[in-house]
């Protein structure tokens, strides 16, 4: 039996995603005063937009 479908057909047929993942390190001051970080992933449209964060 023959192979319906190949790898190429099987690559264009997901679409490439418009967003970007960006880690997020932020830096939080304890009561003790020593720092801790935080980090967490964000989705952004356009990768310009890393300024916007807090």
């Amino acid at each position: 039996m023959a192979k319906q479908q190949s790898f190429g057909d099987k690559a264009k047929g997901k679409q490439k995603s418009t967003f970007v993942n960006v880690k997020m390190v932020k830096t939080v001051k304890t009561d003790k005063g020593t720092f801790k970080f935080q980090e967490k992933f964000v989705r952004l449209d356009d990768i310009s937009k890393v300024t916007e964060l807090k």
